[in-house]
């Protein structure tokens, strides 16, 4: 194998991990514990590092070494806004691709979401209900978007993990059911509509959530801040 194959192949392990949340936002990627998980070189860890750094799920603080990003709410709608103008030009693009194989493999997709759902691994679930979209756009025979979209949703689902989404995953599980429905009857506006309420429902529990988190936080601040004290007269 190649120097750059294996870069590659260990860029994508690292973004499959934190597309699978196996990686927390913000945890440390250390290049020789790496290098030496992989059995390969601290500089072609580094190559890779660079290759998904590109792709804006790591980042190096200096000093300190390799991170996983830690999204701002204003990074997320961001990455939310690209989600509803890629999601929604790919469902209006229906026309003359085999919509019947399509369908049988997101049916398939929503039964491997509920049982995972019902399942004990949040970050299988996390990953199927992510990875929803980009089947959605492969089988559409969508790839670059897809691949777009892959790294979307990454840093979609960082930022819910980051702010603990109050968003039901059943919720998106029905979303997406009630998504490839429209599409079987042909009604792709109402699938287009369907796509944009779902990702606004999921953008707007997380925003509630971060607020909350924030509210709480200057709580806590007021209350535990020391008492001035008072002067004798």
């Amino acid at each position: 194998m190649s120097n750059s194959s294996s870069q590659s192949a260990i860029a994508e392990r690292i973004v499959e991990s934190i597309l699978a949340q196996k990686l927390k936002p913000g945890e440390r990627l250390g290049e020789q514990d790496l290098a030496e998980l992989f059995d390969v070189s601290r500089t072609l860890v580094r190559e890779a590092l660079m290759q998904v750094q590109a792709r804006g799920f790591v980042e190096v603080r200096s000093r300190k070494g390799w991170y996983v990003v830690e999204p701002s709410i204003e990074e997320a709608r961001d990455a939310f806004a690209a989600r509803r103008a890629v999601e929604a030009g790919i469902l209006r693009q229906t026309a003359g691709r085999p919509l019947q194989q399509v369908l049988q493999r997101l049916r398939r997709h929503i039964a491997d979401e509920q049982a995972a759902i019902d399942g004990a691994d949040p970050a299988t679930r996390a990953f199927l209900l992510a990875d929803f979209h980009v089947c959605l756009a492969e089988c559409l025979g969508h790839r670059l978007l897809a691949d777009m979209l892959r790294d979307l949703t990454a840093r979609t689902t960082l930022v819910a993990t980051l702010y603990q989404s109050t968003h039901e995953a059943r919720e998106s599980c029905a979303d997406h059911e009630r998504i490839v429905a429209a599409l079987a009857q042909g009604r792709i506006d109402q699938a287009e509509q369907l796509m944009l309420d779902h990702i606004g429902n999921v953008e707007s529990a997380i925003g509630q959530h971060a607020e909350e988190q924030e509210s709480a936080q200057e709580r806590l601040r007021a209350t535990l801040a020391p008492v001035a004290p008072v002067r004798a007269r």
